[in-house]
């Protein structure tokens, strides 16, 4: 079972000395104990393959995963060109990690190499996930998973909007657009819970047309016009920045049991049409969303106890935070949002690091396939 887990933080400029920091800081905290398993979440800005050597230095080999981040969230709140690195220590249990390239190009190839050479078997208790957001087809992904019985969670990393480059890693191996994998298995508990805070404007709207990942139109209408409608501002702003990135804090949501799937897109190209990565069906009728703190507050609240109850009675140890990115411009001003109302349900004694994602995976229970998820916070935790 866990014993102990750390964190460290560091804001170092030389991203391999920022890695060492972090990493030093963790290992300080967890003394003579030996490492289990590891996350590293560290800012786009930083050279992600320098961030990793950094932090192997000094922790050596061990199961370790990793993934960019448009900000990171730590003790200290929501912050930007940092790194965060969380380590683990224990006995009873133990974490397989590897990471395959070309999930952005191949994403169905990429996922089979993964499940081939990890062998997820019956005994296994978790698959933790962190594959790149803005160019693979992320369906495959829990199209593949849902013929296991499999408990899948994680994220869909985000970065550098403007390169079009995200960042994973495990172990030793790293790159861009890849998949990151880790099976937990043995005396470990592991709890999820999910939310979000955006809801309906009022506004009905028919997606009319569908290329790939791009949604061409709304209403017959290329989808700039449909928001300058609805959101303000002329037509021809929403193309360009800052409107155009965002654009994700107005998603599409579908009706779904009582609730809402939320499709967001990943930003509006130049000739108006939105970019998803979570794909959704031509002839929906789908509803223009917005986000509120409130809602949010509340969506905080409802992951980290859904989170609590599904680690039955297990001591939660570690937890990891997966916000979607939505959530950083939404709540620009309040950097310690999710901070706060993380502490009212989990209380200040658990370490935890998180970042901000283009999307989440989850799956609530093995009698329900994983869901690909966008606009919510996922609470994990680790007993």
């Amino acid at each position: 079972m866990i014993s102990k887990a750390a964190t460290g933080q560091s804001w170092e400029l030389e991203a391999a000395r920022a890695g060492e920091q972090a990493a030093r800081q963790a290992i300080e905290q967890l003394g003579r104990a030996p490492l289990s398993f590891g996350w590293v979440i560290s800012s786009a800005a930083l050279s992600f393959d320098e961030v990793l050597a950094g932090v192997l230095e000094v922790t050596g080999e061990m199961p370790l995963i990793g993934l960019s981040s448009s900000a990171e969230i730590g003790e200290a709140g929501r912050t930007r060109k940092s790194v965060l690195v969380g380590l683990v220590s224990g006995s009873g249990f133990g974490a397989r990690a590897g990471w395959w390239p070309d999930f952005q190009r191949d994403s169905r190839k990429c996922v089979a190499r993964m499940l081939e050479e990890l062998q997820p078997q019956p005994e296994i208790k978790t698959l933790l996930l962190a594959g790149d957001g803005l160019g693979s087809d992320a369906q495959v992904l829990v199209d593949e998973l849902s013929k296991l019985r499999l408990s899948s969670l994680g994220c869909l990393t985000g970065g550098d909007l403007s390169s079009g480059k995200t960042y994973q890693s495990a172990g030793r191996r790293s790159g861009s657009g890849g998949l990151a994998g880790a099976i937990l298995q043995g005396e470990i508990a592991v709890g999820v819970g999910v939310g979000h805070g955006w809801q309906p404007v009022g506004a009905l709207t028919q997606v009319t047309r569908v290329q790939g990942p791009w949604v061409r139109t709304l209403e017959g209408q290329p989808p700039n016009e449909v928001y300058a409608r609805y959101f303000g501002n002329v037509a021809r702003n929403w193309v360009y920045p800052p409107l155009n990135e965002l654009v994700r804090l107005y998603p599409l949501g579908l009706e779904d049991n009582g609730g809402y799937a939320i499709h967001a897109p990943i930003r509006m190209e130049a000739d108006g049409s939105l970019r998803m990565n979570n794909p959704i069906k031509e002839g929906s009728y789908a509803n223009l969303m917005i986000g509120t703190q409130a809602a949010c507050s509340a969506a905080v609240h409802q992951a980290a106890n859904q989170a609590m109850a599904a680690l039955q009675g297990a001591t939660p140890k570690f937890g990891l935070l997966f916000v979607d990115a939505a959530w950083a411009a939404l709540l620009e001003l309040e950097p310690l949002f999710e901070v706060q109302a993380l502490r009212t349900v989990l209380g200040a004694q658990i370490p935890w690091i998180g970042g901000y994602t283009l999307g989440q995976v989850y799956r609530s229970s093995l009698d329900h396939p994983p869901q690909l998820l966008n606009q919510h916070i996922e609470v994990v935790l680790l007993g």
